[in-house]
């Protein structure tokens, strides 16, 4: 307005050419101001404040519970005072919490943003994909992705995996890390029962996950519970990795994927076209990666052993029984690193839990041969491993005290522990010791008979007790406990 004040000397045609009215350019004119600075800051209300009357006890009650909503007090302010306040009152009660709060509020948790250094640090977690709606032939496959991910460069790792286990954990881990080509110092996780444990009140890691770690040489960390943002490179990655394949979705005009391998290709594609963008940082950090070991730690050993006439296998000088139907027949063994699985013809027979030294022959194997042949226990090469627990060897025990010379009679029992559980059988062997009844198949089945009768026709219902007749009892004559509580309550 001044410049064309100044060009043309008239302030009628320098407002016609700003657009405003001669009036209000003569009151610029004459102020000598900018017009932001004529307005004057106001400082007093316009209207009556509608919560004065109880606005103390309203603040009364925000020091007390400072998360309470302006919602909530405002219905209990209509119940209370339905004559003063109403719905149309919840606008002006929300700016008033909200200034409260602002100038009384508690403290808030602040986040302090770390230098992220090269190879310091690597973080893995699972993420749903079920909201992305993957079909695989038209049905609907839920599912989880192992995400796993380098903080510094944004590197990352996807695998499809159906649940969050140790075993996927550690076969996640292991593959990104040979991807790679090493490891980084540390490793981060969440709190997932696949890696921590309840102590206490606290979580601390499983031995098993403590031991992958230490094979790799790598720290292992984890975020505290409840604070996701301490692990928030990688759940930040969740996001963006599945709006990426929700973008990829939309462009391929189908969400559903003839096969598994179909979609684990669509997904590795969109996981190496992000990793291209990132590949310089990505090889600044690879080069001072640490290297890995020359073993990984679920590495599977393949032998070849046939089952001997003595319904047993020998791997790695460890003496296991199977199954007497497996007499004879070459099996392939898969040695993990707690437990060997079996195969014959691909199929799996039989998984044992592996032992370091020893042997581990269970009953269940060949305890119908040995009911038939029951003359082979007393010298039998691993008899020791006969006697599930004390209560057996005691049973055992009486029989031979008894003077039975045949051992059959333990061995029926043992059968009934094959057929019908150990802890029945053991149960029984319990209460026959202490009533100083031989143990013996009539009388042990007698008595599995008894409780799984009773657990049939048990209802669960408890009778109410009669407290006269324990004061008859005792010779009480005072008052109740439970009449003294009532006394005193209505006092």
């Amino acid at each position: 307005m001044m410049k064309e004040y100044n060009k043309h000397g008239s302030i009628e045609i320098a407002a016609l050419k700003t657009g405003i009215t001669a009036q209000t350019a003569r009151k610029y004119q004459k102020s000598g101001v900018l017009p932001s600075q004529l307005k004057k800051l106001r400082t007093h209300k316009t209207r009556i404040d509608p919560f004065s009357a109880h606005w103390a006890d309203v603040e009364a009650r925000l020091v007390e519970h400072p998360t309470l909503e302006a919602k909530t007090l405002l219905e209990l302010l209509i119940l209370e005072n339905p004559d003063l306040y109403n719905g149309s009152h919840l606008r002006t009660l929300q700016r008033r919490v909200s200034r409260f709060q602002l100038e009384n509020g508690a403290d808030k948790a602040v986040i302090f943003r770390q230098t992220l250094y090269p190879a310091r640090q690597s973080q893995s977690d699972w993420t749903h994909m079920k909201s992305l709606g993957i079909t695989i032939g038209g049905e609907l496959f839920d599912h989880l992705l192992f995400h796993f991910m380098l903080p510094y460069s944004r590197w990352e790792m996807v695998m499809i995996q159906g649940s969050e286990t140790f075993d996927n954990l550690t076969r996640g881990f292991e593959q990104a890390s040979m991807m790679i080509g090493g490891v980084c110092t540390e490793h981060r996780t969440d709190n997932l029962s696949a890696a921590t444990q309840v102590e206490g009140c606290s979580r601390r890691f499983t031995n098993r996950w403590q031991q992958v770690m230490k094979h790799y040489k790598v720290t292992p960390s984890r975020n505290n519970p409840g604070v996701s943002n301490e692990n928030g490179s990688v759940e930040k990655s969740h996001d963006l990795f599945k709006k990426a394949v929700d973008q990829a979705l939309m462009l391929r005009r189908s969400r559903d994927f003839i096969s598994h391998y179909e979609y684990n290709i669509f997904l590795q594609n969109i996981s190496s076209k992000r990793n291209l963008l990132r590949l310089s940082k990505f090889q600044e950090e690879q080069e001072l990666l640490k290297a890995l070991p020359e073993t990984t730690f679920n590495e599977v050993t393949l032998l070849k052993c046939r089952v001997s006439p003595c319904s047993t296998i020998q791997i790695l000088s460890v003496t296991y029984s199977v199954p007497c139907r497996l007499v004879n027949t070459w099996l392939t063994a898969y040695v993990f690193r707690d437990h060997i699985e079996l195969k014959s013809s691909g199929i799996v027979c039989e998984t044992l839990p592996r032992v370091e030294a020893g042997a581990l022959i269970n009953y269940r194997h060949i305890i119908d041969s040995l009911c038939r042949k029951p003359a082979a226990f007393e010298h039998y090469q691993f008899k020791q491993y006969l006697f599930p627990s004390l209560v057996f060897r005691k049973a055992y025990d009486d029989i031979k005290a008894a003077g039975s010379e045949s051992p059959k009679p333990y061995l029926e029992i043992l059968q009934l522990a094959k057929q019908f559980g150990e802890a029945d059988v053991s149960a029984a062997l319990t209460l026959l010791g202490d009533e100083k009844i031989a143990p013996n198949k009539v009388n042990v089945w007698a008595l599995i008979q008894k409780n799984q009768e009773f657990c049939m026709t048990y209802d669960g219902h408890v009778m109410d007790v009669d407290l006269n007749d324990y004061d008859a009892l005792t010779g009480f004559k005072g008052a109740h406990h439970m009449d003294i509580l009532d006394e005193e309550e209505a006092a």
